[in-house]
């Protein structure tokens, strides 16, 4: 149970504490109290949510407006945890056009933006976090640029690519960024950019060495069919669904629900 309001300088004191940093995603209300009340330290209104709650195929599509109305419903049930979105696709490509929606988020309820890419949105990150709007940069596996990648595929293999994600992590931490998610990229690479960093770095298929992790809330619960690989499933909820809705299907059919306890009279 969490007891203390996580804040944005208690996710940096983490590292220097050796403390690991706890991060899930939630769209809604009920699952978003669940998760506030366990004690995790972010919670993340992902752009995800494009895919697992309102069943896209990839985060393109996910608008501003999709988002403000999942982050609204998320901050009514956050009270410990500190709440962070994504800026999705198309949201910040030049400054005034990133500090009109990272101050919508805010509005909203985030206490923290999350945006894709390295030293192209430098300046963006080194603006908004002047303005007082903090970020958590991501670096790897960027799913706004799965076209550009070609699919959901590692990074960071090749020598060129892993200096350049790593020369990116130093230039998000030098704009202001607070923290950084590392996607997709291998161990020894998260280590190093780990150790490098005075900033906390949050993987997700990266490895153990970064300060802390974060998952897609649905796939650690094994609420979707397919999850990647990294994923540990810590329960399978779409068994326990499927056969709770079977069960009220045939006790339905069967004349079986509602029985006589289950009446107001």
């Amino acid at each position: 149970m969490q007891n203390q309001k996580i804040t944005v300088p208690i996710i940096k004191s983490r590292k220097k504490e050796n403390k690991k940093i706890t991060m899930l995603t939630a769209y809604g209300y009920p699952l978003a109290k669940l998760i506030d009340e366990v004690g995790v330290d972010i919670i993340l209104v992902g752009d995800s949510l494009g895919m697992v709650s309102l069943g896209y195929e990839s985060t393109i599509p996910v608008t501003m407006s999709e988002m403000l109305h999942h982050i609204k419903a998320v901050r009514r049930a956050t009270r410990f945890s500190l709440l962070a979105g994504d800026m999705p696709f198309g949201s910040y490509n030049t400054f005034p056009q990133a500090i009109k929606n990272a101050t919508k988020f805010m509005k909203a309820g985030c206490e923290a933006v999350k945006m894709e890419g390295g030293r192209e949105i430098r300046d963006i990150i080194e603006g908004l976090t002047k303005r007082g709007i903090p970020v958590i940069g991501h670096l790897g596996l960027t799913p706004q640029r799965i076209s550009e990648f070609g699919g959901f595929k590692i990074q960071g293999r090749g020598k060129e690519s892993a200096e350049k994600i790593s020369e990116d992590a130093f230039l998000l931490q030098q704009a202001g960024a607070f923290s950084i998610v590392l996607e997709c990229i291998p161990r020894e690479l998260a280590k190093l950019i780990t150790e490098k960093l005075k900033i906390p770095t949050i993987g997700i298929g990266a490895g153990k060495y970064c300060d802390g992790q974060v998952l897609v809330t649905q796939d650690l619960l094994g609420f979707n069919e397919w999850t990647p690989k990294f994923v540990k499933k810590y329960t399978n909820l779409s068994e326990i669904i499927l056969k709770a809705l079977r069960d009220y299907k045939e006790e339905v059919m069967a004349n079986k629900f509602p029985a006589e306890e289950h009446s107001y009279e």
